[in-house]
């Protein structure tokens, strides 16, 4: 494969829509709304958001109506889901609600779908899913397809709006399965890397190996999500990195909270053994100044050969947060020497 690096590539967002300690959902929306609007004006290609429910830190459960508030407020980033998890849903509930945002914005929103429920055990029956629904993953996404799809005109069920527009699905997935399906398919892969990176490697091996040409693409296309936490200086992005591996540590714990604020460096201790355990589950996650920061994801896009870089980050001070992916797309428009 040919040599990649950051310049290279597309970068676009991943918004946990996060909420701060001390805020509430309504400061969150706004600052998803601002860094939208920045991301667009840096150049960034798309703008994904991520269902999850019963998690008072996050606050994007009602992803559908966040997409269609993000793409109201911006004019030309690629808004879209990253993602919709489909067994939470029936597919034609599905294709009829992007089926509406496409047609309110044509030509910008994205459908990336996925098998797990996005919560614990409970709040997966209090949303009445199939204990089956995992299995019935591909199938169901089948039936999306057909349901968006212009050969579908003549179907006893039909998806108003939504039939012959054609809108991109993605395949997300943090384990090698949602590979051989996306391969299956012909559809382009957004692997989860930020949270999963355990299986990154063989799941895009697996994904380009076994990857059959469909109507849509016709060769594979990968993005890969990573936590980019970048400052003016190695320092204050340590610094304001201590917010996010707090908040992972409580994911680890199972002790889930809103997003602290940051402490200095030295003042964020855990032992070893903990440290070891979030390590491994962010193992790729960026964080340093700017020269670090490009050294760093210029190795990962190398070894991954990715298509497009997806950044999510966790960052508790708004002003902060715009700056790292400000940086980032100074980085991107710089050109390799």
């Amino acid at each position: 494969m040919a040599s990649k690096s950051l310049s290279q590539v597309k970068i676009s967002v991943l918004d946990l829509a996060i909420v701060r300690d001390g805020g509430n959902p309504s400061d969150t929306f706004k600052n998803s709304m601002d860094l939208a609007q920045n991301a667009e004006k840096w150049g960034y290609e798309r703008f994904w958001l991520a269902e999850h429910h019963n998690m008072q830190g996050v606050a994007s459960s009602a992803t559908v109506v966040l997409i269609g508030h993000i793409a109201s407020g911006t004019s030309t980033i690629r808004v879209g889901s990253g993602g919709i998890m489909l067994p939470n849903h029936a597919p034609l509930v599905v294709a009829e609600q992007f089926g509406t945002l496409a047609t309110l914005f044509p030509g910008r929103i994205d459908l990336g779908l996925g098998r797990a429920p996005g919560t614990d055990q409970f709040t997966a029956a209090a949303l009445k899913r199939d204990d089956h629904a995992a299995m019935e993953f591909p199938a169901n996404v089948e039936e999306l397809h057909l349901y968006l799809s212009e050969g579908n005109k003549n179907g006893r069920v039909r998806a108003i709006p939504g039939e012959g527009l054609n809108i991109p699905i993605w395949i997300l997935g943090s384990s090698t399965d949602s590979a051989y399906l996306a391969a299956s398919m012909g559809l382009p892969y957004a692997f989860a890397s930020h949270f999963a990176p355990a299986q990154l490697y063989k799941a895009l091996t697996i994904y380009r190996n076994n990857f059959k040409p469909s109507e849509n693409l016709k060769k594979p296309y990968v993005i890969t999500c990573v936590n980019v936490i970048a400052g003016d200086t190695d320092y204050e992005a340590q610094k304001q990195a201590t917010s996010f591996k707090r908040l992972f540590w409580g994911i680890i714990t199972g002790k889930r909270e809103q997003l602290k604020p940051p402490v200095k460096p030295e003042e964020d201790f855990r032992d070893a053994m903990e440290e070891a355990a979030l390590q491994q589950m962010t193992q790729y996650t960026f964080i340093g100044g700017p020269e670090k920061i490009k050294a760093d994801l210029n190795r990962f896009i190398e070894f991954a050969q990715i298509d497009e870089l997806m950044v999510a980050g966790a960052i508790y001070d708004h002003d902060a947060r715009l700056r790292s992916f400000e940086i980032l797309s100074e980085l991107h428009k710089e050109k390799q020497i």
